[in-house]
């Protein structure tokens, strides 16, 4: 009984219109459209860890010919709330935001410009050392977050663009 039921999931899967994104493996038209974008500096500390987890994430060759290049501007926040008797804070939200622009390197033209962005709450604890710790932490888990958001939408744009071919 699980079988056919299965079977059946399986036979109508395929009508629904759902298709694998990176379809191909690394020689499908969405990886190498991913790898054949370069990624701009970007200033500070948290565009350091965006633009690594940028780089990890989209596999390109330093070095390589790229058709695309990647400019992105982060706005990194951190706002206290919670606030105690004393006027300290009790918990933080640091938010980082990005804006990010696809350019067409032949062309010069954008392609593509759109926002990111994450955020998380920090508890604000009596060691100074700890609650800086926490920020940091927290800094490069929205950097890898704001990343994944880039790539998922570079990835759907060259879904739809047809690859790196077009």
């Amino acid at each position: 009984m699980k079988r056919a039921a299965a079977l059946c999931l399986a036979l109508a899967l395929p009508g629904c219109g759902l298709h694998p994104l990176y379809a191909g493996g690394g020689s499908g038209p969405v990886v190498q459209a991913l790898r054949s974008v370069s990624v701009s500096p970007i200033e500070g500390k948290s565009g350091w860890l965006v633009r690594t987890a940028l780089e990890d994430r989209l596999g390109g060759r330093p070095g390589g010919d790229a058709r695309y290049r990647l400019e992105v501007q982060l706005d990194d926040n951190i706002t206290a709330f919670g606030i105690r008797a004393d006027d300290a804070p009790t918990r933080e939200r640091r938010t980082l935001r990005a804006r990010y622009r696809l350019i067409e390197q032949a062309r010069g033209t954008v392609v593509l410009d759109a926002t990111a962005g994450s955020d998380v709450g920090i508890d604000v604890v009596s060691s100074e050392y700890a609650t800086v710790a926490a920020e940091q932490t927290a800094l490069e888990r929205l950097s890898k977050l704001v990343a994944d958001q880039i790539v998922t939408r570079l990835a759907l744009y060259a879904r739809n663009q047809g690859g790196p071919a077009r």
